[in-house]
């Protein structure tokens, strides 16, 4: 089954940044699920060259605009290579085999009536590439909302394409064929646009010679829209080529949803005219914001160099925020902050984590050769049952364009595994005689499990699956998505390695200015903080290796001494749990409702993977009572509640006699 994917061709009027390379990613994901699943697949990405804006950013530098953009492409090819980028072509469309086809269609469509020569006069906006009719100006400005710069009045001859001919066709199109824009909200915008009434396009420009010029008349150059979307026939050698014949038309066209009007409403348009088939899809994800809330944009001069992101944290972790943090049909949200709580969260502490423990105990307990699986218990049916149900999870989200919902249902497994470590106890069954057997099933378990993961991780993060891979002693042939919830697959007594840990963990004040890291260190004291290292202390823990290695405790270093005045101002309480219940979208925390000092409280608390909801309610615990709230996935927790953990065994504090919530510890 043939699969063919592109990305927008980007401007390369200044070096790619995170939104650029989301695009690309998330395509790039695509493109691999789908060799992996025994499609031929054909990934295309490019970039748009013949712009005005080209021209005026080349002039700004002293530089020929060929000069110039030819440095920033390369820019673009590195990134996508260190990013690991499985593109099958890179389309220019500086390039003859793209003016070849361009100037021919262009011709074709002038020659039956569809584009006509007119005068045209209106508001440009040059970093859109926009003509605006005054009455959308905002305050005299491009309406653009990631835009909002100042337009000119342009007067000149032009040719224009007949749009508004073809409206009514595109619109049956739509309405008959509701997968064709995606997710809803962008088809329903759409429909709103092209009800409005469709004007004619302006397609040809004389102001400037930048560009392909209008085979009949060489005054004209042909301008970027209809330019730049026929890239997506040009590169498969339209109309003779091999590739054009088996490819097209396109499975899907992926971009930001800004540009969602030009694929959505043009590219079909100029298509229908020319009697071709229409793209089966056109996809338009969000952006991604900063803090503030503003797009992460070039114009807005908020962006962060990739290849400096890149090297310090690797292009998988990377590549993992990007496709986990863009939710369907809204926006992520980007800081570094972000980027290495959940680097730090995901894949060091749950998928690290486990992976490191997993291969140390069959290191010591059978000296690095994996076991023979024996007899399955319910936990292990449990898991396989899982195992079935997250890769047809994985793969429905897939096919619906939606990453962030296929990585999410993956930790779903990974979260469950770590649970099975704790649950198995193979520290424990190691030292009884008769449980050897068990101890084997277990360990054979953890590596089946490792496996699975390297299978299903291996559209996200390239890399990761070759080094999941060498330390359970196989090659990749063992890549088979076929074999993503088969278990029992891997042969006893290869050797295995525990190795370096996959994802070491992150401390970002090594990047940060001295000012910025005053600024970490007083977010460090907040509740969030608190009650996330709570978790991940008690999982960093269990992952010691010399616990594990030497068959001795290890204990983290005893804090640096504080006096009985500093001490005095922690106001330790006796609470109430009144209700109990999981916090959606993550299976490490628990949303608690407490009582206190005869006041109802929230607490949110990272204990969801050591009990069950019931098992709190009606207990009496201790918790920090004067610690100042803060949100945790939506919910504004008031304190925090204290626990001890080694070993992978958590337990949360609690008081029997009857004190009353509100009762001081000290």
């Amino acid at each position: 089954m043939k699969y063919y994917i592109t990305t927008p061709i980007f401007y390369p009027n200044a070096s790619p940044h995170i939104g650029t390379a989301y695009t690309t990613v998330a395509a790039d994901a695509f493109a691999r699920y789908h060799r992996m699943k025994g499609d031929d697949v054909y990934f295309l990405t490019g970039t748009d060259e013949n712009a005005q804006k080209i021209v005026r950013t080349a002039e700004s530098k002293g530089m020929d605009p060929k000069r110039y953009v030819d440095g920033i492409v390369e820019r673009f090819k590195s990134l996508w290579e260190e990013l690991d980028i499985s593109n099958d072509d890179f389309i220019r469309t500086t390039e003859e085999r793209h003016h070849k086809v361009v100037k021919a269609l262009f011709t074709k469509l002038h020659d039956q009536g569809d584009i006509y020569k007119s005068e045209y006069e209106g508001w440009y906006c040059t970093p859109c590439e926009t003509f605006w009719p005054e009455s959308k100006l905002i305050d005299g400005k491009c309406p653009n909302p990631d835009c909002g710069r100042e337009v000119e009045l342009l007067k000149e001859e032009s040719y224009f394409f007949k749009l508004s001919k073809y409206q009514d066709v595109l619109l049956k199109h739509i309405q008959e064929h509701p997968e064709f824009i995606q997710p809803v909200s962008r088809r329903n915008e759409m429909i709103r646009f092209i009800e409005g009434g469709l004007e004619d396009l302006c397609v040809s420009r004389t102001t400037f010679q930048w560009g392909i010029q209008v085979p009949f008349d060489p005054k004209h150059v042909v301008y970027v829209w209809l330019d730049a979307l026929i890239n997506y026939i040009s590169a498969l050698g339209f109309p003779d080529g091999e590739l054009y014949k088996k490819y097209w038309p396109a499975d899907v066209h992926l971009m930001g949803k800004d540009i969602v009007r030009f694929h959505a409403v043009i590219w079909p348009i100029i298509l229908i005219a020319l009697g071709l088939p229409l793209p089966k899809e056109v996809y338009g994800h969000g952006w991604f914001l900063s803090k503030e809330g503003g797009k992460i944009s070039k114009s807005r001069g908020n962006v962060q160099d990739s290849f400096e992101l890149i090297q310090r944290y690797g292009s998988d972790a990377i590549r993992y925020f990007l496709l986990h943090e863009m939710q369907v049909g809204t926006d992520g949200t980007y800081s570094e902050d972000n980027l290495v709580e959940r680097l730090n969260s995901d894949l060091a502490n749950d998928l690290g984590n486990f992976v490191s423990r997993s291969l140390a105990m069959i290191v010591k307990y059978r000296n690095g050769l994996l076991p023979k699986a024996s007899e399955d218990t319910a936990l292990e049916q449990e898991l396989k049952a899982l195992s079935q149900e997250v890769k047809a999870k994985v793969e429905e989200r897939m096919e619906a364009l939606d990453p962030a919902g296929a990585l999410e249902s993956i930790w779903r497994l990974v979260a469950r595994m770590n649970k099975y470590v704790d649950e198995t106890a193979p520290w424990a069954l190691a030292k009884q005689e008769n449980s050897q057997a068990r101890l084997d099933q277990v360990l054979h378990t953890f590596a089946e499990a490792i496996r699975i993961f390297a299978i299903l991780c291996a559209p996200f993060m390239p890399k990761l699956p070759g080094k999941m891979l060498q330390l359970l002693g196989v090659d990749q042939e063992m890549l088979r998505w076929e074999e993503a919830d088969h278990w029992d697959v891997l042969p006893a007594g290869i050797q295995v390695e525990k190795g370096q840990p996959l994802f070491p963990r992150i401390d970002l004040s090594q990047w940060k200015t001295e000012g910025e890291n005053q600024n970490v260190n007083q977010e460090q004291n907040n509740a969030q903080q608190s009650t996330e290292k709570l978790t991940e202390q008690a999982q960093d823990q269990t992952s010691s290796e010399n616990q594990i290695s030497e068959g001795k405790l290890e204990f983290e270093p005893i804090k640096e001494e504080i006096t009985i005045d500093e001490f005095a101002k922690i106001d330790l309480r006796v609470a109430k749990i009144l209700q109990a219940g999981k916090v959606e979208k993550t299976d490490k925390l628990m949303k608690l409702e407490i009582e206190v000092a005869g006041e109802k409280r929230t607490i949110v608390s990272g204990i969801a993977q050591h009990y069950a909801p019931e098992d709190l309610v009606g207990k009496s615990v201790v918790i920090v009572a004067n610690l100042k709230p803060a949100k945790l996935r939506g919910i504004v927790s008031q304190g925090m509640i204290l626990a001890a953990s080694q070993d992978g065994v958590l337990e949360v504090l609690t008081v029997n006699k009857d004190l009353p919530g509100g009762a001081r510890v000290k």
